[in-house]
């Protein structure tokens, strides 16, 4: 009997064992978010010897090339054979540049002669003895990608910067499928990978900078409603059905709390840190839109913007957020994961191998660029923003996502022949309806010309790759002058660091978000001519 090998560990093949099975035998992580199916595209694996000892490849891995083989649907069949694969690395771009704002020192945590204390408030409580610094920690828990900031808070700066996959993926790719996991028998599930993730990283950093678990005093944590409740340990089941409103919401709005924002101790979360640390969350909005969309304003910092800005963060659910200090419309848009890997043939997050930049030169001819300066693989979203607009550009696809030629696809990439195909196109074409649904009813709610905006804010890590000028030709983003459209970075990171420095800054924004109006698209009557016409690539008319 031959052994299997992954990452240099060695196991004996075992006839009919998937890949995958392998990896759990082993202990090594494979992201995946659809059950072992086949459907999410997301645990990749590169076979690097063996593969005729491997099952053919099935139905669900068409879209992969060369080496490549999904881990839940290869399965050995000649147990004679070595095998040899590994698993993509699949460490997320972290951020570093975007919006930076000054923030007043005024931490929940400060130093006192040789003592820690907390500013409680029913007054200060000494907490420790002062250890040669004092740190917290901002945490942004996105549906896909999470990104810890420890941040000294004698100083505000930021000392290190950790992000890795959200761990929950297991429980489903969006926010619906993982509440629907965790109302199941595995309720908890979900909490306990993420804090078991976060203890892990929160290791990482002690070890890196050479300080202690104890010197962590406070975590600061921003999310959607779904990935915020989940990380509290609150029922989220409520928020998965109509109207879709966290209980926190249900409580506020019936005077039973002051906030929607939450306060617990690191002990009850079994968080690593301090034993007296305390867990911050980031006020809400209402239904999906959650402390992200707040620490985004907050980043912004809306609080004392006098001219209207639109604020669009991009993601599986796209937040829109239009005005200024005095008044506020915000609303959320099911975009879906087309343009984050899913519903598309080759399409995968933006990791190394994904085609990123895409332009078709005057014999249509496409010149692609991949991640990491490899052979593609796949193409991940700003790649399709891309490659759309080239298509439209060059009279190849017309505003109906129909190729002008009357052929089925297009090939993007003559290397792995790499296609956009009909269905594909339609499944983006639904995607990017949403997210124009969501900006266009709230421009026309909001009720003044796109012109009379001073700034359109494009927010998260997918937005900070995307050419703006192609998203305005396809209607993915408002029909905003260029000079106008901003990307500002991970602000729900930025907007989690600022409330982690500044308590005053949290009361700011905890009160601002109470007064922001709530646009429920589809109750809009129109609501469906605006689906229509967003389906279409062509920029957004004026409203």
């Amino acid at each position: 009997m031959s052994p299997v090998f992954l990452n240099s560990k060695e196991l004996d093949a075992k006839k009919d064992d998937s890949l995958f099975d392998f990896a759990d035998a082993l202990s090594i992580r494979v992201p995946t978010s659809c059950g072992r199916t086949g459907e999410c595209h997301e645990c990749i694996v590169e076979v690097r010897k063996g593969a005729d000892a491997l099952s053919p490849p099935t139905e669900e891995e068409k879209f992969l090339r060369g080496n490549y083989r999904l881990a839940c649907q290869a399965c050995v069949v000649d147990t004679e054979v070595d095998i040899d694969f590994s698993v993509l690395r699949r460490q997320p771009r972290i951020l570093t540049a975007g919006t930076k704002r000054k923030t007043k020192l005024q931490p929940a945590y400060v130093r006192v002669d040789d003592e820690v204390v907390f500013n409680d408030t029913d007054g200060p409580v000494v907490v420790d003895s002062y250890r040669g610094a004092i740190y917290g920690i901002a945490a942004d828990l996105g549906t896909t990608t999470v990104v810890l900031n420890l941040v000294n808070l004698e100083s505000g700066e930021i000392e290190y910067t950790a992000s890795f996959e959200n761990p929950q993926r297991f429980g489903g790719s969006d926010v619906m499928n993982r509440i629907s996991y965790d109302g199941g028998e595995d309720s908890g599930e979900l909490l306990a990978v993420m804090v078991s993730s976060i203890n892990f990283e929160i290791g990482e950093m002690v070890r890196a900078l050479k300080i202690r678990r104890r010197q962590i005093f406070e975590i600061v944590a921003v999310g959607n409603t779904t990935m915020r409740d989940l990380f509290f340990g609150l029922n989220v089941q409520s928020i998965g059905t109509r109207p879709y409103k966290s209980l926190i919401e249900d409580e506020f709005r019936e005077s039973k709390r002051t906030t929607t924002a939450l306060t617990t101790t690191a002990a009850e979360l079994e968080l690593r840190i301090h034993p007296k640390a305390t867990v911050y969350g980031g006020p809400l909005i209402a239904s999906h839109l959650g402390a992200d969309t707040a620490a985004d304003l907050l980043a912004l910092g809306i609080e004392d913007q006098i001219e209207p800005i639109i604020l669009v963060d991009v993601g599986t659910n796209t937040e829109v957020v239009i005005g200024n200090r005095d008044r506020l419309l915000a609303a959320s848009c099911p975009a879906g994961p087309a343009f984050e890997g899913g519903e598309v043939t080759y399409g995968m997050p933006g990791y190394d191998g994904a085609v990123e930049k895409v332009v078709i030169d005057d014999r249509g001819v496409a010149d692609s660029s991949a991640i990491g300066e490899i052979d593609p693989i796949g193409i991940c979203g700003s790649g399709l923003i891309d490659l759309i607009a080239e298509l439209r550009r060059t009279n190849m696809m017309d505003e109906l996502g129909r190729f002008t030629d009357g052929s089925g696809e297009y090939e993007f990439s003559a290397t792995n022949n790499l296609t956009l195909s009909r269905a594909d196109i339609s499944a983006l074409a639904q995607a990017k309806a949403a997210n124009y649904c969501g900006q266009a009813i709230v421009l026309r709610e909001y009720g003044l010309p796109i012109e009379k905006f001073e700034k359109l804010y494009l927010a998260g890590g997918f937005a900070n790759y995307v050419d703006e000028a192609n998203a305005i030709d396809i209607g993915f983003i408002a029909n905003m002058p260029l000079d106008k459209v901003e990307k500002v970075g991970n602000a729900s990171l930025e907007g989690a660091v600022i409330m982690l420095l500044s308590t005053l800054k949290r009361e700011e924004i905890e009160k601002l978000t109470s007064t922001v109006e709530h646009v429920e698209l589809e109750t809009a009557p129109d609501f469906f001519e605006f689906f229509v016409e967003g389906c279409m690539f062509k920029p957004m008319e004026s409203i």
